[in-house]
């Protein structure tokens, strides 16, 4: 539970925190040189002067659902990161000699307590690592059943259903990778809506507030996509780093442990 509420305590000050980092950089530098931009242009357009429009970063940035889009890029990437931090840790103790057993030395069932004894001394945050939850999980089984099958089955058991929850936790960063291009979408509507509103100046030759809402409609959807597809490649590494680290733990308590049990 403690796990838990800490995550969801990271996840909301990491929204907050993106919330309040992207809006600051739009205030300050994204709209304001977006604005200029844009009255330059119709200040030129105004005066019925021929030139060439330059597509701005600031201009394709300027808009609410860009900003949301950004909001949920940032919140997304946090909580990759986390897990990617998470992993990383649990990713070292596989080079880690949790237990202390020399080669050819068989293991009885009367030998898994004083096994257990250096992983029950980790820290707590590492005894609720895969690899020694799995290393104990297997020990106590081998104690109380006397049976290699069965340990086996249990690690695997642990394996898959760490590999379960690691799946479930991507959920919310799922969501988000849906809910960008969604985003993206509302901006096409509200930029073509505002055009259609304004098609009565476009018939009369004032075709400027037309162009200005069109570039909403487009500018909002390529933002959306070009964020998702960066969202979704770090997500698919992310899931990869994750596999990877229920697959060795599984072939690391195989190569340290359960080759070396014995029944008497």
């Amino acid at each position: 539970m403690k796990f838990k509420s800490s995550d969801f305590f990271f996840q909301i000050f990491a929204l907050l925190g993106s919330i309040i980092f992207v809006h600051a950089i739009y205030v300050a530098i994204i709209r304001p040189n977006a604005d200029a931009l844009i009255e330059e242009q119709l200040a030129r357009e105004a005066a019925g002067e021929t030139y060439i429009q330059q597509r701005s970063i600031y201009i394709v940035m300027r808009d609410y659902e860009q900003e949301a889009c950004f909001v949920l890029m940032l919140w997304a990437m946090a909580i990759m990161g986390l897990k990617a931090q998470r992993s990383m840790r649990e990713r070292k103790l596989l080079d880690t000699a949790l237990l202390n057993i020399s080669e050819g030395t068989p293991i009885l069932p009367e030998d898994t307590r004083d096994l257990s004894r250096p992983i029950q001394a980790l820290p707590e945050v590492e005894r609720r690592y895969l690899v020694p939850r799995a290393l104990l999980t297997a020990l106590q089984r081998f104690g109380s059943t006397k049976n290699v099958a069965a340990v086996s089955n249990s690690v695997k058991e642990v394996c898959e259903t760490e590999g379960d929850r690691l799946d479930t936790e991507l959920a919310m960063v799922r969501y988000i990778t849906w809910a960008i291009p969604s985003i993206g979408f509302i901006g096409t509507v509200r930029g073509i809506g505002e055009a259609l509103s304004q098609a009565h100046r476009a018939v009369e030759g004032d075709i400027a507030g037309v162009t200005v809402s069109l570039g909403v409609a487009f500018n909002s959807t390529f933002i959306a996509l070009v964020i998702s597809i960066v969202i979704m490649f770090f997500t698919h590494q992310l899931q990869l780093m994750q596999e990877r680290l229920v697959l060795d733990t599984q072939n690391y308590c195989d190569n340290r442990l359960l080759r070396f049990l014995k029944i008497s």
